[in-house]
This record gives structure tokens, sequence and C-alpha cells, in this order.
């Protein structure tokens, strides 16, 4: 029975994999494997004992029940694995675990299961960045009106919008590449990282190992390898899932009945409420949001695992068994999500119009402040005549060309005429379709 959604809510089956119990246990098998054969490769151990450890390294023989079974007796997880593998092995299985402490295996193990996650996630970014640029392109003189404070401000385009979304994926892309030399690496240190168990040959077992796995060995460590490195990437995780949660909250509040703008997809068959017939929610978008938080708690949680007592505690262990895979799988869905929400936006180009002129041109203040300006005005003196005569319009409710037309100091540099022009939301965007533009060139 399923206890946590990631087990059949969210996430991919193929991304699920990777952090399975049985997965996470055939790459601890694949690093004590490893190690058996730099052990060979040194001289260590005979050939023929690395190669029956090789063999039998794999789930079809070590089983996650007996794993199981055996840490019910030992409470230790990787001596448990140590014993099952052993048991495998005959002879050889003396060999297993040599000089080896237990997050020499499991870090590196970890790091194994980053670097097929990673593929996963570079891949979905990419995705995501090519829809909203496809959004840019459609969208690049789709002319909207612009909020700040969550007020009309002045025009500004619907390309700009995901132009703006695309680039900071681009980003996050970017981020992914820079951590992840810093994040694949797994370490051959022994006990408190002096490699003394393996004598006069732990740097050469260490690089064998490393090479072997295709990771990259740790320049030093104690006896795990350092949490910056894991933090790092989760605090990455969490920035990828507030840009959606900052492009889902955007849809969410333009979906707004008052608004309109903008709204997601609705399959034919779906459901909005069970008791309201009409209703059509964000639920994606929503569901966004939500789950944005707990990505982003795990990735604080992950600062805490940095500062472990001396050599190290225990207290990362369990922390990291619920973070690491509840933040990749969901990081992974709510990128899935995104791509198909973003992907199937539908736009009301009556509501874009009507919210743009809902101010009664208003918002079209700055425009007539820079034409008069240009006509030779001073700018204070422009600003504060266009000031006082659209609080005169808010409180009055008089149109605000109405009051502009009949003022005597605007009669003195425009005509009317010379007002409509800059009062045309379409003629104010400056250079937004030049700047999406150049945004899908650098990109694509």
């Amino acid at each position: 029975m399923a206890i946590h959604p990631i087990e059949e809510r969210y996430g991919r089956p193929k991304v699920r994999w990777i952090f399975d119990e049985e997965n996470k246990l055939q790459k601890i098998l694949l690093v004590e494997a490893a190690l058996a054969r730099a052990h060979a490769a040194v001289g260590n151990i005979p050939k023929k004992a690395a190669e029956a450890i090789s063999e039998k390294a794999s789930t079809k023989y070590v089983k996650v029940s007996r794993v199981k079974d055996i840490e019910a007796e030992t409470h230790h997880d990787v001596m448990a694995v140590v014993k099952a593998l052993s048991e495998q092995c005959g002879e050889a299985g003396k060999y297993v675990h040599l000089g080896a402490t237990s997050n020499d295996i499991t870090d590196t193990a970890m790091a194994l299961q980053f670097k097929d996650y990673i593929v996963f996630l570079l891949e979905d970014l990419t995705h995501l960045k090519k829809v909203l640029l496809r959004q840019a392109e459609e969208h690049r003189k789709t002319v909207c009106i612009g909020r700040t404070h969550a007020q009309h401000s002045i025009p500004t385009t619907y390309g700009l919008k995901f132009a703006i979304y695309a680039c900071e994926v681009q980003r996050h892309i970017d981020r992914v590449n820079e951590c992840r030399e810093r994040l694949l690496v797994g370490q051959m240190t022994g006990a408190v990282g002096t490699q003394a168990s393996f004598r006069d040959k732990g740097i050469r077992i260490q690089e064998i190992i490393m090479k072997d796995l295709g990771l990259c060995p740790v320049m030093v460590s104690n006896q795990v390898i350092q949490r910056d490195r894991h933090a790092e990437f989760m605090l990455i995780l969490a920035l990828i899932a507030e840009t959606l949660n900052k492009i889902a909250t955007e849809i969410r509040n333009l979906q707004r009945t008052e608004i309109g703008e903008v709204s997601e997809g609705f399959r034919e068959k779906q459901v909005g409420s069970s008791t309201m017939p009409h209703k059509r929610n964000p639920i994606y978008a929503e569901r966004i949001c939500g789950l944005s938080r707990v990505i982003k708690a795990d990735a604080v949680a992950s600062l805490d695992n940095i500062a472990l007592w001396h050599e190290r505690d225990l207290t990362n262990s369990s922390c990291e068994r619920i973070i690491i895979p509840e933040a990749c799988i969901l990081t992974d869905y709510v990128l899935r999500t995104g791509i198909d929400l973003i992907d199937n936006l539908v736009f009301d180009p009556d509501a874009i119009e009507r919210n743009l002129n809902l101010s009664g041109g208003k918002v079209m203040a700055e425009s007539l402040m820079i034409t008069l300006v240009e006509k030779g005005m001073g700018r204070q003196e422009a600003h504060e005549l266009l000031r006082t005569i659209a609080m005169e319009s808010y409180e009055k409710k008089i149109a605000y060309r109405d009051l502009l037309v009949k003022n005597r100091e605007i009669a003195k540099w425009l005509k009317p005429r010379d007002i409509d022009t800059a009062l045309d939301p379409k003629s104010y965007i400056g250079t937004a379709v030049e700047q999406v533009d150049n945004v899908i060139e650098k990109l694509r």
C-alpha cells in the first residue's frame, strides 16, 4: 500500500526508479564491485576474487529481502549488504568491502543516482525552455497591461513575460551543468578520510574506482562527502521549483474571473468542482505552487546536513533518505506539469484588450509625460500636472482623455491628435518585441 504520494501520484516511473530501494541497492553493489576490482588492480586481492565479487554484485543474486532480514539483526544497513553479498561470493566473500567505510559506498552510490537523475532534469529544463520560447514568439506582439503592486501600470507584451521566464530557465540549465562536477563525485577514503585502511595505495584505489564508475574522486574528505555539494544541488532544485511557482502564480492570477486573460487548458470531461458544475479551476498551477513548498523545505533541511559533528555524525542520513528522493521526484513532476500547463495555455484576446483599456487611458500617463517633455515641458512639471489630472479622473469618475483635452496647460503643448497618439497602448511597448526576438535568437 502506497503511503507517500510520490509512490503513485507524483513523478514518472522511470524517475522514481532511480530512487527505488532495489536500484539503490544495485548502485551500492556496483561500488562494492568496483572496490574489489581496484584492489585486484593494485595487487591487494586475487583477480579471480574480484571477478567473483563483480559477478555476484547484482540484485539478481543479492535480494532486497535478504538485506532487510540481515539488517533486522545487525541494525546496520551497509553491513547487511556486505554480508548478503559476501554469502553469495563463496571464498571471495572475505574480500568484500575491504578497507571501506559505509559512506565510501553509500555516498558514491548516491552520486551514481544523481548522475542518472540529472539526465532527466536537463531534459525537462530544455523542454520547458522550448515551450516558453514558443509562447514568447507567438505572443511577441500581444500587448497587455502590465501590473506592479497588483495595480495597472503601463503596457507590456505577453511575449516579454515568457521571454523573461525562458531566460530564467536557461540560468537553471547553466546552474545544473556548473554544479554537476561538484556533485558527481565519489570517495574511497576510509573511516575518517585518511585512507589508512588502504595503506599507501589509497589514492590509487580511489582513482581506479572513480574512473571505473564514471565519477570524479573527491580531492579530500573525512568520513563523508561534504554536504555543501548536496545542499547546492538541492537549492538549485528549489530555485527551479520557485520559477515554476512564479509562473504558476501568474497564471492563477490571470485566470481570475475578474481578469480572465489566460487560463489553463480544460479537458473535455474534466470536472472543476464536486458541487459547482460551472467551475474551471487552475488546478495544475495550484498543484505546482503547493509542491514547490515541499521542494523548498527539503532544500532548507539539506543546509542543516552540512554541519555534522567532527568527522561526521548520522544526523544527515535519516534526513537524506527522505528529502533527496522527495525533492528530485517532485521537481521532475512539477517540471513536467509546468511544461504541459504552459504548452496548453488558452489566451482570451477580448479580455486582454478590455483590461488594457480598463483605466480609461490613465495607464498612459507616463507616455503623455514623455511626450510633453519631448515638446519642451520639464519632466517634474509634466509629472505633477498629469498626476493631478489622473487623481481628478479617479475622484470624479471622468474619462482621463476628456480632462486632458480640456486642460489649458496641456493644450499649450499638445493637440488632441497628439494626446490620442500618446494614449494608444500599442504604440508604447518600447523595444519589447526586439528584446523578445533577441532572447529567442540567443536561447535557441
